[in-house]
């Protein structure tokens, strides 16, 4: 058997390597869980603890607040001080709120101890992103996280499910109680992940520009599950252009500017934002439309939902196995493809073909929000993986509080779910955005291919006067 010279050798991850790629996956697990499987017991929580109808949009509110504006603080502070330290930190504040939010006897304790849930959700994903970015020979890294990203896929769109079902037959503290040994789990594998840490890093914290963009986070989330409220936007929109003041004179900015000239890594944030928000809701109302309009029941729904639920699964391995040059024309490919899907969905008629529509389209959407975390993490530096990843986070954090306000699952219900067979325009508005920005992509790509053509047409044509001129 002939042996490869060791320049083409590929190299082996050793034990540190899995166990940083095992934190992930158990972290990632950990907080998707729990993001999505209390949704559906909200009513239930809202009863029990005698809770306002305003004031129980808040856990999830809360939750989405602290962790969509803590997570570039966080993925920065990863940078400078080690991953491997802020990743444990997240897990273990995140499963000791999970234990208090399960022992909680008032709505508004509750609200707070998951604000502490979001902090810790924070620090644990830019984090384990990052971490596992390292731990990993360069350029294998990808498959790594496509694979651990895979199985936070199942937990993601099983969550619903899972905790339709604790509120019902058990207790909705359950699905507390059901995060705590995933949260110890990752914390016990980060702790044997080899350390990292960005070693040109300055140790002094961008303390302006970190208040600044998390002010600008908190308050674009706010306006998004409150589009009526201008001001959360104008507050948006003036802690920015402080943050932006801030970073560029700041010697050690919390975020590089740069980092938003780089196309491919703006593309497939972008992109994946999109997909998320498109993802979320598809979560709640395809099982939404087939209770209501097709009479089935939460059990039923749930198993005819394992198919999208694989398909959504296995698009984070099929994520990290494509080039990171290829990363933004397939983005675009997988939105085309989830907008065929979703409008599939939207149209058909029937339960089969809901179910068909949604399939394909969770199968393109795994594919694209694996991209926006693998394809992103090869196309910055290493050295800053934390920063890219809390930024990239934030961002898709954001868009999942979109969906959440706008097919009203914040609050237990779906809107804009049709009354027939389809989905109605629930699905049509991601089935348009998604196609939309299909196209923009495309564009973009093609910006580039436009002045080489050029070049070479004006290069011919040179050539053939000089031949001209000389005849």
């Amino acid at each position: 058997m002939p042996v490869l010279p060791p320049s083409e050798q590929r190299p082996r991850p050793g034990r540190p390597a899995r166990w940083a790629q095992a934190a992930l996956a158990a972290g990632a697990c950990c907080v998707q869980l729990d993001a999505f499987a209390l949704n559906p017991a909200l009513p239930v929580v809202r009863d029990e603890l005698h809770g306002s109808a305003a004031a129980t949009p808040w856990i999830v509110s809360g939750y989405l607040l602290a962790a969509g504006s803590l997570m570039p603080v966080a993925g920065r502070l990863g940078d400078l001080h080690g991953r491997r330290r802020m990743m444990t930190l997240g897990t273990v504040l995140f499963g000791v709120a999970a234990v208090l939010c399960a022992l909680a006897p008032s709505l508004p304790l509750l609200v707070a101890v998951r604000v502490l849930q979001g902090a810790g959700g924070a620090l644990l994903m830019p984090a384990g992103l990052a971490l596992l970015t390292h731990a990993w020979p360069p350029g294998h890294g990808q498959r790594a996280t496509g694979r651990a990203l895979g199985l936070a896929g199942l937990a993601t769109v099983c969550g619903p499910f899972i905790g339709g079902v604790l509120a019902r037959y058990i207790s909705w503290r359950a699905v507390f109680w059901l995060t705590v040994p995933l949260a110890l789990a990752a914390a016990l594998c980060a702790r044997r992940a080899p350390e990292s840490r960005d070693p040109e890093a300055r140790q002094r914290f961008d303390t302006a520009g970190a208040a600044a963009a998390t002010g600008a986070l908190g308050c674009l989330v706010r306006w998004l599950e409150h589009p009526a409220a201008w001001g959360w936007a104008m507050g948006a929109a003036a802690l920015g252009a402080l943050f932006v003041r801030a970073e560029r004179r700041s010697p050690a900015p919390l975020v590089d500017l740069a980092l938003f000239r780089n196309r491919p890594y703006v593309a497939l944030t972008a992109g994946g934002a999109l997909a998320n928000s498109a993802t979320v809701a598809l979560l709640y109302v395809v099982p939404w439309v087939l209770q209501r309009n097709h009479g089935w029941s939460v059990r039923d729904a749930g198993v005819a939902f394992l198919a999208p639920a694989v398909a959504l699964a296995v698009g984070g391995p099929a994520a990290g196995r494509v080039r990171p040059a290829a990363a933004v024309p397939v983005m675009a490919g997988c939105l085309a493809l989830s907008a065929v899907g979703l409008g599939w969905a939207t149209y058909g008629t029937g339960a089969p073909a809901l179910l068909m529509g949604s399939t394909g389209a969770a199968g393109a959407l795994g594919v694209a929000g694996g991209l926006a975390l693998t394809g992103t993490q090869a196309v910055v530096r290493r050295e800053r993986a934390g920063e890219a990843s809390g930024v990239t986070k934030a961002a898709l954090t954001a868009t999942a509080g979109i969906w959440l306000a706008v097919t009203g699952a914040g609050t237990g219900g779906v809107t804009g779910a049709g009354t027939g067979g389809g989905a109605g325009p629930a699905l049509a508005l991601p089935a348009a955005a998604c196609l939309a920005v299909a196209a923009v992509l495309a564009l973009t790509l093609l910006v580039p291919v436009v002045p080489r053509v050029r070049g070479r047409l004006g290069r011919r044509a040179g050539r053939g006067g000089g031949v001209h001129r000389n005849d």
